[in-house]
């Protein structure tokens, strides 16, 4: 293990910070070789020339009404087959991914995660090089908490939203 690899459990609790995504659980998959982040209402378009994205994204599994809204430049688009092997084109954004004390810019796809029991995936990709993993915890890095939703929500400067 090198002295920038730290070890993460099979779940984690992360943040997107680019995407104003406070807490999110994160499923860490080694057999996954993409990372993917649930979207909803994905639509590309062009930024001062640039290829980008807004999408709508609900990083509370079990409260299906809390939402934010992304925007971010797209950096590649890639055919990716998912664990029921379906082939499916998706956009790939780069962003920061916070876990614990780490930080690093990562590769993620977007894709309709509903059927999904976490709503980000992080694969081997995104981890190569930053971490290792022990299948046997969960949640070795620092635990954050959805309750940041509740701040967040009184908060008409951040994209959070609640539906009803």
């Amino acid at each position: 293990m090198s002295a920038t690899n730290f070890v993460f459990g099979w779940l984690e609790w992360g943040a997107l910070p680019d995407l104003h995504i406070p807490a999110i659980r994160a499923k860490v998959d080694t057999g996954a070789k993409t990372s993917a982040l649930h979207a909803d209402e994905v639509e590309e378009f062009k930024k001062d020339g640039k290829d980008w994205v807004r999408f709508v994204t609900r990083p509370v599994t079990r409260r299906p009404k809390i939402f934010i809204q992304c925007e971010a430049p797209v950096f590649d688009k890639r055919v990716v087959i998912s664990s029921n092997g379906v082939a499916e084109e998706r956009v790939v954004i780069r962003t920061r991914v916070n876990i614990g004390k780490h930080s690093w810019l990562a590769d993620v796809t977007l894709t309709n995660r509903d059927t999904m029991r976490y709503r980000m995936l992080l694969g081997r990709r995104a981890m190569a090089g930053h971490a290792l993993v022990d299948p046997g915890e969960s949640f070795v890095q620092k635990r954050l908490s959805y309750s940041v939703y509740k701040e967040l929500l009184e908060d008409p400067a951040h994209p959070a939203t609640f539906e009803g």
